[in-house]
């Protein structure tokens, strides 16, 4: 069975840059300059726009530890998309 979870996305708008979302998975998160989340990709860019979770700078991605870390958002501003871009998390 395939990843559940293809796409990532941070929402800049909603991020207070409470910084949950690294302290549960520190391998694909970290704040920028402004304070707000951004996701780590294996170029050694840092993006927050919609990103497939093979470019994301951790080996491989683990369903469950994404959706915990979407799930520590305060703010609810980090979102989950399946293979299709449907939105699964927030549902």
């Amino acid at each position: 069975m395939g990843k559940l979870y293809q796409y990532i996305k941070i929402d800049r708008d909603l991020c207070i840059g409470a910084a949950s979302c690294i302290a549960v998975y520190p391998e694909i998160y970290e704040l920028d300059e402004e304070a707000k989340a951004v996701l780590l990709k294996k170029d050694g860019s840092m993006s927050s726009d919609y990103t497939h979770i093979n470019l994301l700078k951790c080996e491989e991605v683990d369903d469950d530890q994404l959706l915990l870390s979407a799930q520590s958002c305060p703010t609810g501003a980090i979102f989950l998309y399946d293979a299709q871009g449907t939105q699964l998390y927030p549902d």
